[in-house]
């Protein structure tokens, strides 16, 4: 890997962070806005959107999906995995050992590729699976008001600044600040690990928490009403969710660990050893037995 063969100051002066599930600004700001103060910003109204200006924000934001399925394929992914320096190393080393009639040897470093390369295609299908699962949280249809009218519509089409209705095992379609509400009860356990429900107010009751899933105006993407009903304003979609956060950390390639660098340091001294030792052996046999052929082998 390129990152093993930098000098030690260069990592000592890189500070990795752990990527961190962040949720849009304005969906924090919206907490805590007067419910007239945050439609105007919003450039829509209590009897929604209509039809045209759904259609632009819809081309403009694009559709409320949280990734786009681009899965590399099987060649990809077995690519990938074999361009490591280990890999390469075995790779070359059971080569030789098959030119040369260590068939055993060969076999075994053969079996270690397989392995490695194995693993790693196992965590990439988990990490498309677990992908795959976020897509399907939200494969479900949600009720907007257009035109002044409730209308039924996939969750990929909604929009910010739509109206949404809410009502007893419907699943939030965006991230949703309330703007009115009866009894209204959210499981958000996909999110929290909760096990019970949560009640969400129209008026913010957490005004100082740091925490985004502790905010009790604001329903998120994923999460489902357990009871009571409720009346909101799409703020945020896609992507822009907290969901969405959530779908892009799950999707991006997993963090080099601690493992792998010192996989990689590792490979890179015995690349570094076999290359300083090889000719001198080499030379040392070829000039003191004379026999060259022998020596190389």
């Amino acid at each position: 890997m390129p990152t093993a063969v930098l000098p030690k100051h260069v990592f000592a002066a890189i500070h990795r962070e752990k990527p961190q599930i962040q949720v849009s600004q304005g969906v924090v700001e919206a907490a805590t806005m007067d419910a007239a103060a945050l439609l105007d910003r919003l450039a829509t109204r209590a009897s929604g959107l209509t039809a045209e200006e759904a259609s632009g924000r819809l081309a403009q934001h694009g559709p409320n999906v949280l990734a786009k399925d681009q899965r590399p394929g099987i060649a990809h992914l077995i690519w990938r995995a074999a361009i490591n320096p280990l890999v390469v190393l075995l790779t070359v080393l059971a080569c030789i050992s098959f030119a040369t009639g260590d068939v055993r040897a060969g076999f075994v470093m053969a079996l270690m590729i397989v392995l490695g390369v194995g693993l790693k295609l196992v965590q990439e299908a988990r990490a498309d699976s677990a992908a795959a699962k976020l897509r399907a949280m939200i494969s479900v249809t949600a009720t907007v008001i257009r035109d002044g009218q409730p209308l039924e519509v996939p969750v990929s089409r909604v929009v910010p600044g739509d109206i949404v209705q809410l009502a007893a095992g419907d699943m939030i379609p965006a991230d949703v600040r309330i703007l009115a509400a009866k009894d209204l009860f959210v499981t958000q356990g996909s999110l929290t690990g909760e096990s019970f429900p949560v009640e969400k107010f129209e008026v913010e009751k957490n005004t100082k928490s740091m925490v985004p899933v502790e905010l009790t105006s604001i329903a998120f993407l994923g999460t489902s009403v357990e009871s009571g009903s409720a009346t909101g304003v799409v703020v945020a979609t896609g992507g822009a969710t907290y969901l969405g956060s959530m779908a892009q950390l799950v999707t991006q390639p997993q963090a080099e660990t601690a493992f792998d660098k010192g996989i990689a340091q590792f490979t890179w001294l015995m690349l570094q050893f076999v290359l300083v030792m090889v000719p001198l052996v080499f030379l040392i046999n070829g000039f003191t037995k004379g026999n060259w052929s022998g020596a190389f082998f």
